[in-house]
Protein backbone atom coordinates (compact mmCIF):
# COMPACT_ATOMS: atom_id res chain seq x y z
CA UNK A 1 0.00 0.00 0.00
CA UNK A 2 2.82 2.12 0.99
CA UNK A 3 4.74 1.72 -2.21
CA UNK A 4 0.75 2.39 -3.86
CA UNK A 5 0.73 5.52 -2.70
CA UNK A 6 4.75 6.76 -2.94
CA UNK A 7 3.94 5.55 -6.89
CA UNK A 8 0.82 7.86 -7.10
CA UNK A 9 2.52 10.95 -5.96
CA UNK A 10 5.65 10.71 -7.96
CA UNK A 11 3.65 10.16 -10.94
CA UNK A 12 1.23 13.05 -9.99
CA UNK A 13 4.51 15.32 -9.89
CA UNK A 14 6.16 14.05 -12.87
CA UNK A 15 3.05 15.12 -15.38
CA UNK A 16 3.04 18.68 -12.90
CA UNK A 17 6.67 19.22 -14.13
CA UNK A 18 6.21 18.39 -18.06
CA UNK A 19 3.16 20.74 -17.92
CA UNK A 20 3.84 23.83 -20.86
CA UNK A 21 2.66 27.25 -19.92
CA UNK A 22 2.26 28.65 -23.47
CA UNK A 23 1.30 32.76 -23.65
CA UNK A 24 -0.85 33.70 -26.63
CA UNK A 25 -1.05 37.25 -27.25
CA UNK A 26 -4.24 38.60 -28.82
CA UNK A 27 -4.92 41.83 -30.56
CA UNK A 28 -6.79 44.68 -28.35
CA UNK A 29 -10.09 44.87 -28.19
CA UNK A 30 -12.43 47.91 -27.41
CA UNK A 31 -15.84 47.56 -26.79
CA UNK A 32 -18.01 50.51 -27.23
CA UNK A 33 -21.93 51.20 -27.29
CA UNK A 34 -23.94 52.32 -29.73
CA UNK A 35 -24.45 55.34 -28.33
CA UNK A 36 -20.93 56.52 -27.20
CA UNK A 37 -21.11 59.80 -29.58
CA UNK A 38 -23.95 60.95 -27.32
CA UNK A 39 -22.57 60.20 -23.47
CA UNK A 40 -19.49 61.97 -25.28
CA UNK A 41 -21.13 65.13 -26.49
CA UNK A 42 -23.37 65.45 -23.18
CA UNK A 43 -21.05 64.09 -21.08
CA UNK A 44 -19.92 66.76 -18.53
CA UNK A 45 -18.44 66.54 -15.30
CA UNK A 46 -20.44 69.76 -13.60
CA UNK A 47 -24.22 68.54 -15.07
CA UNK A 48 -25.98 67.32 -12.27
CA UNK A 49 -26.21 63.79 -11.24
CA UNK A 50 -30.03 63.20 -12.29
CA UNK A 51 -29.22 64.33 -15.87
CA UNK A 52 -26.45 62.24 -16.11
CA UNK A 53 -28.06 59.10 -14.68
CA UNK A 54 -31.05 59.94 -17.54
CA UNK A 55 -28.45 60.91 -20.39
CA UNK A 56 -27.37 57.11 -19.16
CA UNK A 57 -30.55 55.44 -19.53
CA UNK A 58 -31.36 56.84 -22.41
CA UNK A 59 -27.68 55.91 -24.06
CA UNK A 60 -27.86 52.32 -22.78
CA UNK A 61 -31.77 51.37 -23.73
CA UNK A 62 -32.25 48.27 -25.98
CA UNK A 63 -34.79 49.43 -28.68
CA UNK A 64 -35.68 46.04 -29.11
CA UNK A 65 -36.99 45.33 -25.84
CA UNK A 66 -40.07 48.09 -27.26
CA UNK A 67 -42.79 45.50 -28.48
CA UNK A 68 -43.62 47.48 -31.42
CA UNK A 69 -40.06 47.09 -32.60
CA UNK A 70 -39.59 45.87 -36.29
CA UNK A 71 -36.11 46.50 -38.16
CA UNK A 72 -37.73 47.88 -41.00
CA UNK A 73 -38.99 50.82 -39.00
CA UNK A 74 -36.98 54.10 -39.62
CA UNK A 75 -37.42 55.90 -36.96
CA UNK A 76 -38.43 55.10 -32.91
CA UNK A 77 -39.50 58.36 -30.36
CA UNK A 78 -38.84 57.01 -26.19
CA UNK A 79 -39.99 59.42 -23.88
CA UNK A 80 -37.75 59.14 -20.33
CA UNK A 81 -39.51 60.94 -18.00
CA UNK A 82 -37.92 61.78 -13.75
CA UNK A 83 -39.18 64.26 -11.71
CA UNK A 84 -36.46 66.75 -12.24
CA UNK A 85 -36.66 66.36 -15.75
CA UNK A 86 -37.38 64.69 -19.00
CA UNK A 87 -35.68 63.79 -22.42
CA UNK A 88 -37.24 62.96 -25.68
CA UNK A 89 -34.89 60.70 -27.71
CA UNK A 90 -35.35 59.64 -31.41
CA UNK A 91 -33.51 56.35 -31.90
CA UNK A 92 -32.95 54.60 -35.78
CA UNK A 93 -33.44 51.08 -36.74
CA UNK A 94 -29.27 50.06 -35.17
CA UNK A 95 -30.70 51.56 -31.64
CA UNK A 96 -28.11 54.58 -32.11
CA UNK A 97 -29.65 58.26 -30.75
CA UNK A 98 -30.12 60.26 -33.96
CA UNK A 99 -31.29 62.76 -31.30
CA UNK A 100 -32.65 64.43 -28.80
CA UNK A 101 -34.50 67.16 -26.80
CA UNK A 102 -34.06 67.07 -23.03
CA UNK A 103 -35.24 69.63 -20.35
CA UNK A 104 -34.55 69.45 -17.01
CA UNK A 105 -36.12 71.86 -13.92
CA UNK A 106 -34.25 73.45 -10.76
CA UNK A 107 -30.86 70.98 -11.16
CA UNK A 108 -27.38 72.42 -9.41
CA UNK A 109 -25.72 74.48 -12.27
CA UNK A 110 -22.07 74.39 -13.19
CA UNK A 111 -19.74 76.50 -11.50
CA UNK A 112 -19.17 78.70 -14.61
CA UNK A 113 -22.84 80.01 -14.69
CA UNK A 114 -23.00 80.47 -11.35
CA UNK A 115 -20.42 82.54 -11.05
CA UNK A 116 -21.24 84.72 -13.81
CA UNK A 117 -24.82 85.50 -12.72
CA UNK A 118 -22.75 86.43 -9.29
CA UNK A 119 -20.15 88.92 -11.51
CA UNK A 120 -23.06 90.06 -13.71
CA UNK A 121 -25.62 90.85 -10.98
CA UNK A 122 -24.37 90.89 -7.97
CA UNK A 123 -26.47 90.51 -4.74
CA UNK A 124 -29.33 88.44 -7.20
CA UNK A 125 -30.58 85.15 -6.13
CA UNK A 126 -31.35 82.58 -8.51
CA UNK A 127 -34.87 81.51 -7.67
CA UNK A 128 -35.06 78.50 -10.20
CA UNK A 129 -33.81 77.26 -13.11
CA UNK A 130 -34.16 75.06 -16.49
CA UNK A 131 -31.68 73.40 -18.34
CA UNK A 132 -32.35 73.08 -22.28
CA UNK A 133 -30.08 70.37 -24.33
CA UNK A 134 -30.61 69.63 -27.53
CA UNK A 135 -28.70 66.43 -29.52
CA UNK A 136 -28.11 65.81 -33.03
CA UNK A 137 -25.82 62.42 -34.11
CA UNK A 138 -24.14 64.48 -36.76
CA UNK A 139 -22.33 66.75 -34.08
CA UNK A 140 -25.10 69.51 -33.34
CA UNK A 141 -25.13 70.22 -29.75
CA UNK A 142 -26.97 72.93 -27.64
CA UNK A 143 -26.93 73.51 -23.85
CA UNK A 144 -28.50 76.49 -22.32
CA UNK A 145 -29.97 76.87 -18.90
CA UNK A 146 -32.94 79.58 -18.38
CA UNK A 147 -32.27 81.24 -15.10
CA UNK A 148 -34.96 83.30 -13.14
CA UNK A 149 -33.29 85.32 -10.77
CA UNK A 150 -34.64 88.13 -8.16
CA UNK A 151 -33.82 90.80 -5.93
CA UNK A 152 -35.42 93.21 -3.92
CA UNK A 153 -39.32 92.19 -5.42
CA UNK A 154 -37.35 92.57 -9.07
CA UNK A 155 -37.75 89.30 -11.47
CA UNK A 156 -35.44 88.78 -14.23
CA UNK A 157 -35.12 86.11 -16.77
CA UNK A 158 -31.79 85.57 -18.47
CA UNK A 159 -29.94 83.16 -20.64
CA UNK A 160 -26.39 81.36 -20.86
CA UNK A 161 -24.96 78.73 -22.22
CA UNK A 162 -23.02 75.71 -20.04
CA UNK A 163 -20.35 78.29 -20.00
CA UNK A 164 -21.84 80.74 -18.53
CA UNK A 165 -21.81 83.12 -21.63
CA UNK A 166 -25.16 85.04 -21.66
CA UNK A 167 -27.40 84.43 -25.49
Amino acid sequence: MKKLIIGLIILGLTTVSFAQEKEIELAEVEVLGVNYKYLNAVGDSEVARPVRMLEQKAATFDLKSLDNYEDEEHEYYVYFKIPQGKILAVYGADGEIIRTSERFKDVSLPLDVSNAIVRKYPGWKISSDIYLVTYRNDGALKKTYKLFIEKDGNHKRVKTDNKGKFI
